[in-house]
């Protein structure tokens, strides 16, 4: 029997309201199946499949494959529009694609608009890979004088500068300690 993927997508539905994998009795519900082995079946092909995964104290869990979703093969064109870009898809995980390190990775929202020439609005949640070391021009989680702040790594005179991406700002000039915390890898926005 092959993954039905209205059945996946109200799982995953189901799943990002309730922060749970439902019960067989509530996931014959949600797919409208009123036999038990039917919804046994798709259980078990959903985890041969890798999209659930049965935890230790035997509670169904998202799978490898779970947090998948599609990825268009062409991008998109900011200028002249094109032919469908959905017209074929692979998959990916955000995690996956932005988190190489879950240990050492970090989401942190942004507040402010000193980096805005760069993209990184306020409201954004930018993903850092900690690290004490970082490359000039990299975006830097920077502590200066034991405040927290993002700015692109630049140097002058043979010292470490901290440079915003808004020119009503200031270029950071440290005075005393300047520790880089993390290095910028990604952001999330949510947009609406």
């Amino acid at each position: 029997m092959p993954i039905d993927a209205s059945y996946l997508a109200k799982l995953q539905d189901y799943y990002a309201k309730h922060n749970v994998i439902p019960s067989y009795a509530t996931l014959g519900k949600l797919w409208g199946i009123s036999a038990k082995s039917w919804v046994a079946n798709y259980v078990s092909r959903f985890k041969e499949e890798g999209y659930l995964k049965t935890a230790p104290d035997r509670r169904l869990g998202p799978g490898p494959r779970f947090f998948e979703r599609r990825l268009a093969r062409s991008p998109i064109r900011a200028g002249l529009p094109e032919a469908d870009p959905d017209s074929g898809h692979e998959v990916v995980t955000i995690d996956s694609y932005l988190v190489k390190q879950p240990s050492r990775t970090s989401l942190i929202r942004v507040k402010g608009d000193s980096m805005m020439d760069a993209g990184v609005l306020e409201g954004d949640l930018v993903v850092v890979e900690q690290q004490h070391a970082a490359n000039v021009g990299d975006i830097v989680v920077a502590i200066v004088d034991d405040e927290f702040t993002i700015k692109y790594l630049d140097r002058e005179r043979g010292s470490f500068v901290l440079r915003p991406a808004n020119k009503a700002y200031p270029v950071i000039r440290p005075k005393g300690n300047l520790e880089i915390f993390g290095v910028m890898v990604g952001l999330v926005r949510r947009v609406a």
